[in-house]
């Protein structure tokens, strides 16, 4: 995601510095006019700073160098840091605080999280969901314009990973119910593919069903986005729910859903691979040989996710 995503900011004008652990991924911003960073920490004088990793531990972890500069030298007022993963809510008000501590109140926290995929990342048609001060969320709508089709500001600081989980439970739940589904008409001499082409004309079709309907039915579970970042995302629907008295049956049962898949050592299949889980329970095992053929590789699960081995870039 992350390198789409820098990809069209150079494409829409900005000047982008990054930082990655992976140097391939560097290369290729730099050839289309990017800049690299040695550090996150050389990225504490830049206006703008995104951070587009797996989770909020590995935020935290790569901005320590970048905290401690600010605590020596605060930044210039206004600065702000996007977080464009899918974190918790109350994890990301806590960073927020962090930031507004190290940086003496100069640096803002945006949680921005977005939904679109590796495809929306490339045609810059994400839809991102935004939260923070409304005055600083203003400033950011150009950069935010350039990534994708759907901006919104949802609220303050965590409002945008609520709505990301939001969106997760719905795109969870759903993807669940549809490998059900194809599973329930193939054991019974349904043609998964038909049954799917059917349903997208009614009031059963959807953006999840047009996406993963294909892999669904063909049983196609080569990673475009690993299953284990669905459970990680029901788990933040979960403590969201806790904290606010609200009852989510459906994502409780989806996030024991997406344990199996983990506990079948499926997690790093991609999300369609939630139908293989549901036939192993059904007590139809997938061929090893099978199997393997769709295994990804490290090159693949790099680029898979929404939030991956990604790009924090400055000077947006």
């Amino acid at each position: 995601m992350g390198a789409p995503m820098a990809a069209n900011l150079l494409r829409a004008g900005w000047q982008v510095t990054a930082w990655n652990r992976s140097e391939p991924a560097l290369a290729d911003l730099a050839a289309q006019g990017g800049h690299r960073a040695a550090s996150v920490s050389s990225l504490d004088g830049e206006p703008i700073i995104i951070f587009m990793l797996p989770d909020l531990n590995y935020i935290a972890d790569a901005a320590v160098g970048l905290l401690d500069s600010w605590r020596s030298r605060a930044p210039e007022p206004g600065t702000a840091v996007v977080v464009m993963s899918s974190v918790s809510p109350a994890g990301v008000r806590d960073f927020s605080r962090a930031v507004h501590s190290a940086s003496a109140g100069n640096a803002v926290v945006i949680d921005a999280p977005v939904s679109g995929g590796v495809a929306g990342a490339q045609a810059g048609t994400l839809a991102i969901m935004a939260g923070g001060p409304e005055p600083d969320f203003n400033r950011l709508r150009p950069l935010f314009e350039a990534l994708g089709s759907t901006v919104r500001r949802l609220g303050e600081v965590g409002a945008g990973s609520l709505a990301k989980a939001c969106n997760q439970l719905i795109v969870g739940t759903t993807t669940a119910a549809l490998a059900e589904a194809a599973e329930l008409a193939e054991r019974s001499g349904m043609d998964a593919a038909a049954l799917f082409d059917v349903l997208a004309g009614g009031l059963a079709g959807s953006a999840v069903l047009e996406s993963l309907g294909p892999r669904l039915a063909a049983k196609d579970y080569r990673t475009l986005g690993p299953a284990k970042f669905m459970h990680k995302d029901l788990t933040f629907v979960l403590e969201s729910a806790r904290q606010s008295g609200t009852a989510v049956p459906l994502a409780t049962a989806a996030h024991e859903v997406y344990a199996t898949v983990q506990d079948q050592g499926l997690g790093e299949f991609d999300l369609a691979v939630v139908r293989q889980a549901i036939a192993n329970l059904s007590g139809a095992q997938l061929s090893g040989a099978q199997l393997s053929g769709a295994q990804p590789s490290g090159a693949q699960l790099s680029d898979a996710h929404q939030e991956g081995d990604r790009n924090p870039g400055g000077n947006a």
